[in-house]
């Protein structure tokens, strides 16, 4: 339409009229708008990290998973909007759930089925100043609302001020909550500098910020934290950045009172209700199950009941955060009936170096064989015998080169995506999250049939149904034609390109192993990092090439300058 209206002499106007995803998203919560029998989920396995998916989509949903091998992508099936644009990032690691259901939310018990609860503590006493910190779209304002209507069922009075800023879904939100015996207790609205009594850290990044830390009195304002680290919406312009969750998380520790509370709600809300949202309840039961609250039980319940939505979902995840404070080890219990088998999988982080470098032998013995996991070996041998004897004791070397030459050995060719698909850890993972009857569909641009698309030339991706997991058994079981003469893949030039990287770092290693030094022995580390910047798939790929290498090439030239020169220039 774009291209018809250029062609038009003088002012041309299109109205585009769409219901936004969000909207779309808040109907099918209310039943007015359908909702598609299907979702999303992304084979971490396969995924290379390189953040395409979030540029296609632009999707707050498309968070990051900490894995064994890097940083990976999933899905936040409880934000998730639907409108499917992530799968247009160039990759096969997404897959389309078609039917089933979230196994939380399809196991949930009823909320008759939590145990009785001892009643909580009188409400506090006298004037009370809250801080309900979170991130757009979670229910932040609603848990204000709704402690606002209990005060008022309680006879007390309250002020409320959202701050919301752009409103924009995954960003900061606050909440000024005061409830005080009448109004003439409420001087002003909005809490001043360090005048927040209580803090309800919905998110913690967000609880632990500079706004919010502003707010709080050290030592003295308590806090009910979610401990949980929900990524914030720049992680989609910035896919590498740095959220410091355990900062965060000392610092909310050292500056908030020493009775408070930090429990992972969102893990609770996700595994035992299906949907995170529900996490922010639970936040609001542990603190009035603690006493930290100004209202009574039954004022809260009638309050949720008033607001009319997901009544029964929100009056559960309230009183599953009251019994996280009576009984842990109940919650505890449900959550470990809930994990499935992939304590060994990738989501496992090494314990130290040397458990890093046998996983990783390990899995190159069953990407080709044990003769390619010898040839892995023997470098991280030479490698390791000369960071002992510059440097004892220290094996960040060691590790940066396991890691990174693990990562150029076992590149994800055909064979490699089709056995990561049926190696079982995949479907342990979709088993995790859904149940009852579901199929499903991968997303795929083989690079010897894909179509390319006639506006940017680049490869087409399809949806491929379930047979293609059954062919991916057949494929998987043909990797020994990996590298040899009759390997249909191993002529093209993105498998030309990634042989020639391994083969080019296993040279840089043994220009490490020959001139490290003490003094080098950093300059090394940060030298061996270098193909990490090399990700994704095809064109995404080669576009990250360039400068990895580039960087390697200045590293390296400065790793071998003479010490003598180093020297003279201090």
């Amino acid at each position: 339409m774009q291209r018809d209206l250029a062609t038009i002499d003088g002012v041309t106007v299109l109205i585009y009229d769409q219901v936004c995803a969000a909207e779309k998203r808040r109907r099918r919560k209310k039943g007015t708008f359908p909702d598609p029998a299907k979702r999303i989920f992304i084979n971490d396995l396969v995924c290379e990290g390189c953040g395409d998916c979030s540029v296609k989509s632009n999707c707050v949903s498309v968070q990051p998973l900490e894995t064994e091998f890097g940083r990976k992508r999933q899905i936040d099936q409880s934000n998730c909007n639907k409108d499917f644009s992530c799968i247009n990032g160039f990759c096969p690691s997404f897959v389309t759930v078609s039917g089933g259901n979230l196994k939380g939310r399809a196991a949930a018990a009823p909320a008759a089925a939590i145990p009785p609860l001892p009643a909580p503590p009188p409400p506090v006493e006298g004037a009370l100043a809250i801080l309900i910190a979170g991130i757009g779209g979670t229910g932040v304002v609603t848990i204000g609302a709704v402690l606002g209507m209990a005060a008022h069922l309680d006879g007390k009075s309250a002020s409320i001020i959202d701050v919301t800023g752009l409103s924009q879904k995954n960003g900061a939100v606050f909440s000024h909550l005061r409830i005080a015996p009448s109004d003439d207790a409420i001087a002003a609205a909005r809490i001043p500098i360090a005048g927040a009594e209580l803090l309800l850290g919905c998110d913690m990044i967000t609880a632990g910020g500079a706004e919010a830390m502003a707010l709080v009195q050290p030592g003295h304002t308590r806090g009910v934290i979610n401990e949980n680290l929900t990524p914030t919406a720049a992680f989609t312009i910035d896919t590498g950045i740095d959220f410091a969750g355990a900062q965060t998380l000392r610092r909310l520790r050292e500056v908030l009172a020493a009775d408070s509370a930090f429990v992972d709600a969102t893990r609770v809300a996700a595994r035992l209700m299906g949907d995170a949202i529900g996490a922010n309840m639970f936040v609001v039961g542990v603190a009035l199950q603690r006493g930290l609250l100004p209202v009574s039980l039954a004022a809260v319940e009638r309050a949720i009941t008033l607001n009319g939505v997901a009544v029964d979902f929100n009056l559960r995840a309230f009183a599953l955060g009251r019994l996280a404070v009576v009984e842990p080890g109940a919650i505890e219990a449900q959550l470990g009936d809930q994990v499935a088998a992939v304590a060994e999988g990738s989501l496992r982080l090494s314990t130290d170096t040397g458990d890093a470098i046998e996983r990783r032998a390990a899995l190159l013995a069953d990407y080709q064989n044990a003769a390619y996991a010898a040839r892995f070996g023997r470098k991280i041998a030479a490698i390791a015998a000369a960071e002992a004897r510059v440097a004892p004791g220290r094996t960040e070397l060691s590790d940066a080169v396991a890691r990174n030459l693990f990562k150029l050995m076992a590149y994800k060719d055909e064979y490699e995506v089709a056995r990561l698909y049926t190696s079982g850890e995949f479907r342990a993972k979709l088993g995790e999250q859904f149940t009852g009857d579901y199929r499903v569909s991968v997303h795929l641009a083989p690079p010897l049939f894909a179509r390319k698309d006639p506006l940017t030339g680049l490869p087409r991706k399809r949806e491929f149904g379930p047979w293609m997991l059954a062919a991916f058994g057949l494929l998987a079981r043909a990797k020994r034609l990996r590298g040899t003469a009759f390997d249909p893949f191993g002529r093209t030039a993105e498998r030309r390109m990634e042989r020639q990287l391994v083969r080019d770092y296993e040279a840089v290693l043994d220009s490490i192993a020959t001139h490290l030094d003490p003094v080098k022995y950093d300059a090394a580390v940060a030298l061996a990092r270098y193909p990490d910047k090399i990700r994704g798939y095809g064109h995404i790929k080669d576009r990250s090439v360039p400068g990895a290498l580039a960087e390697r090439d200045s590293r390296l030239a400065a790793f071998l300058v003479p010490i003598e020169e180093l020297q003279a220039a201090e």
